[in-house]
Parts: structure tokens; C-alpha cells; sequence
């Protein structure tokens, strides 16, 4: 066959089209981001629309796997995991759709990043769209197996080393986080909002010194994850979780209002400088 005929049979390549926002239209949103890219060792029972089979998503799996199905049925869903395709939605909605069809034993890697894409098969098209995430934390992947069963070999050489690794991690509210990161101690809050009208809404809180939480605290800047903006604050790490709680719910509502005050009040002059400065102190989560 000459290069003529070879170039005319070969198949079209599909171009991948990236999805900044894998989870928009969720409700969940927030939440999915945040243990998706900073909390450690979590779980919450996924709102389905029409399964009866109960399965619970997860931060991270034995061997950072996509989805497994422990011995006792229980069926888990990854979401840190190795490998990624352009639509985060579609690996999960993949995997899960795995997992409801697995059984006891079962273990899905890697999540299918490869086969091409077609309609039912993202996330939002298995989740309840208004449902929140009942999240629980650990201190510990303890939960990777059954009750009463004790580790051994392999198992217990990963399970160590993931147990080992993990930062002390407490939920505030919605998307909103304390982590302890070695020394320093920072509040990381995934917020639902546009990234301009959420960055109006904390330069009009800076302009008017009320961006912190209060003694012990400052604004530390941003970072973006899957198409949401993630304000981070720097605290005393001698603090303990629950003493930010309060004042990180008083932010919340000085943020809402903030937020539903820009239609009526644009941004002056000095809210604007603080908005540019803002932009400049943009982080990289390591």
C-alpha cells in the first residue's frame, strides 16, 4: 500500500478537550476539590441517583488504586489516584461506574483514561447535582481494611508508610480545611464562587482590615484547583483546630456579604489596589 492510501485510511485523531471544571454543577464541588488535592485520609458516602449499592468515595486507596471492593463488600471509589486524563469527571464517573458492577477483592488500578469519551459516563451523571458530601476524617488509613482484621506483609508495609505521611487535617465547614504542614499551621478554604467576583469580595474585606481571623492569623494568598480559587491563611500552629472554627464561620459571612455587595458598590480606588495585590500572591501547594 502506497503513502497515499496509508494517509487516506488512517483513522481521524481525536483531539482531547481539557475541562478546567471537572465538577461543575455539583454541589459537592468544593468538597471533591479539597480531598481530592490536600486532605489526606477521608471518606463520604457518594449521593447516587438510582443505585441501591452503597459506595463510598475516598482520598486515597491502597497503592493510590482508582476503586477497590473490600472483603466485607464495601466499595470505595479513588480520588487520588496516578494518572489523569483531560476530564477528571469522566475518570471518576468511569471508575465508579467499575465499581458497582465489582466484587469483594476486586481492585481497579488505574482509572480508564483512555478509551474515548461518550455520553452518561462523568460523575454528574451519576450524583444527586444539590447533594453536599458527608465527610469523615481519620487520623489514620486504618480504614483501608475491614474491622478486626490486622495487616500483614505487603499490607502492612503500605499501610505504614500512608500512616506515616499524613498531616493532621480538621474540617471547618464546606471545602474549608486546617491542615498542620510540618511547622506551620494554614487554613485552606476551596470557595464555589467565580475567581473575579470571589477576589473582589476578599480585596474589599483587605481594604476595610478585615481579611484575618483574627490574632494569630494572615492572608497567605491563593492557589486555583480544578477551576475553583482556594484562599489560604497562615495560623499559630500552637492553636488548636476547633479555636479557628468560630472565626473562620465569622469570615464566611463577611465574605457572603462582601460578595453580595459588589452589584451596588463597585470597587474604589483603594479596594482595587488591594484586589492587584491580592493577584500577585498567588501559592504553590507542595
Amino acid at each position: 500500500m502506497g503513502k497515499a492510501a496509508r494517509k487516506k485510511n488512517k483513522a481521524p485523531k481525536v483531539r482531547e478537550v481539557f475541562v478546567a471544571q471537572p465538577f461543575e454543577g455539583l454541589a459537592a464541588e468544593p468538597e471533591l476539590i479539597a480531598l481530592r488535592e490536600f486532605v489526606p485520609s477521608a471518606t463520604a458516602p457518594l449521593p447516587l441517583k438510582d443505585s441501591g449499592r452503597e459506595v463510598t468515595v475516598a482520598t486515597v486507596l491502597p497503592g493510590a488504586a482508582a476503586a477497590f471492593v473490600r472483603t466485607d463488600e464495601r466499595v470505595f471509589v479513588g480520588l487520588q489516584v496516578q494518572t489523569r486524563s483531560s476530564d477528571i469527571s469522566r475518570d471518576l464517573g468511569r471508575s465508579l461506574a467499575w465499581a458497582l458492577e465489582a466484587k469483594p477483592g476486586d481492585v481497579l488500578s488505574v482509572p480508564d483514561t483512555t478509551t474515548p469519551g461518550s455520553e452518561g459516563e462523568r460523575l454528574q451523571d451519576f450524583l444527586v447535582a444539590d447533594a453536599e458530601l458527608d465527610v469523615t476524617l481519620y487520623e489514620n488509613f486504618d480504614w483501608w481494611l475491614p474491622e478486626d482484621t490486622d495487616p500483614e506483609g505487603e499490607v502492612k508495609l503500605s499501610l505504614d508508610r500512608a500512616n506515616e505521611a499524613i498531616m493532621p487535617t480538621e474540617r471547618l465547614g464546606a471545602g474549608s480545611y486546617w491542615v498542620l504542614a510540618g511547622e506551620k499551621a494554614h487554613l485552606r478554604w476551596v470557595r464555589p464562587e467565580p475567581e473575579n467576583a470571589l477576589l473582589q469580595a476578599l480585596a474589599r474585606l483587605s481594604a476595610a482590615g478585615e481579611l484575618g481571623l483574627g490574632e494569630g492569623s494572615r492572608y497567605a494568598g491563593s492557589f486555583r484547583a480544578h477551576g475553583l480559587l482556594v484562599p489560604v491563611w497562615d495560623l499559630d500552629p500552637e492553636a488548636h483546630a476547633r479555636e479557628w472554627a468560630e472565626p473562620a464561620e465569622q469570615l464566611g459571612s463577611r465574605l457572603d456579604e462582601a460578595l453580595a455587595s459588589l452589584d451596588k458598590e463597585p470597587l474604589n480606588a483603594v479596594e482595587r489596589r488591594a484586589r492587584d495585590g491580592l493577584i500577585g500572591r498567588q501559592l504553590t501547594l507542595r
